[in-house]
């Protein structure tokens, strides 16, 4: 097969290459460059976008290489940065500043770094892909870190019968439960127990090692509800198995992160072919 034809590789690399990249610590467990490479390719735009490992204390000296590169375009963020980033760039966008979490951001013709956040939006696209929706549900929310903000924020939207919010960091969920609590019926949970629930999001990492515990306990979670898990790798967590085994729907979390990309690269401002803008 001629290495062109296969998905998920970017066009061979030229001078006139635009670059992207996505941040994280760790990074080895993304699916984006693939994902991101593809859509690239499906909108036949001379792109390509990397990994690249940067801890905290690195951010501030990635922005600035950010800021001069000039065919350097746009950035993903993911664990543990969408928080700090937020303060580093210089225009907020309205999901993102209603979070305080950004996970892309691009950089405009003047050089200005803008910062949005695409994760809530991702992760109910991908839910309704696989058919189920979230109003009138009972929904625990597990961690209240950047991805767990964004997708509580759009899962409150959605108009649950209720939600909890469950993170080991009390304050953080009690501060993010009082945050949604203007939009929806939602609540801090003191224990990660899903009784009573019938729709469990996993927002953290835990999962992403075979020797990681559940996030949560599955006793007296609803017969046939269903399990989320926004971990990438591996792509059957040990909960996602638990609860298919109990007879639960589930969904991986790659659903999540393939129902945002089409929405950053229009962030980018990377054109749809002429096929499809005009369908």
């Amino acid at each position: 097969m001629n290495r062109d034809d296969i998905p998920g590789l970017p066009v061979p690399l030229s001078g006139r290459t635009r670059i992207y990249a996505i941040l994280g610590d760790p990074i080895a467990q993304v699916g984006s460059p693939r994902l991101f490479n593809s859509e690239f390719r499906r909108r036949q735009t001379e792109a390509v976008l990397v990994p690249m490992h940067v801890g905290s204390a690195d951010l501030a000296a990635l922005l600035a290489s950010f800021r001069a590169v000039r065919n350097f375009d746009g950035l993903v963020v993911t664990v543990p940065h969408k928080i700090d980033i937020a303060a580093m760039v210089d225009e907020v966008g309205p999901m993102a500043r209603r979070i305080g979490a950004v996970n892309a951001i691009r950089k405009n013709e003047t050089g200005r770094l803008i910062g949005d956040n695409f994760d809530g939006a991702g992760f109910i696209q991908g839910v309704a892909k696989h058919g189920h929706g979230l109003r009138d549900r009972n929904v625990l929310v597990i961690g209240a870190g950047g991805a767990g903000r964004a997708v509580a924020h759009a899962i409150v939207d959605e108009q649950p019968a209720s939600m909890g919010v469950f993170d080991v960091d009390t304050e953080r969920s009690r501060a993010l439960a009082a945050e949604l609590a203007p939009f929806g019926p939602a609540r801090q949970t003191e224990t990660s127990s899903a009784a009573g629930f019938d729709v469990v999001v996993n927002c953290t990492s835990i999962g992403m090692h075979p020797e990681d515990p559940l996030p949560c306990s599955l006793e007296g979670f609803a017969d046939g509800g269903l399990i989320v898990d926004i971990v990438l790798k591996p792509p059957r967590t040990k909960l996602l198995d638990q609860g298919a085994q109990r007879g639960c729907s589930t969904v991986e979390g790659v659903h999540m992160l393939e129902g945002q990309i089409s929405a950053i690269c229009d962030f980018f401002a990377i054109a749809q072919p002429a096929s499809d803008a005009h369908a």
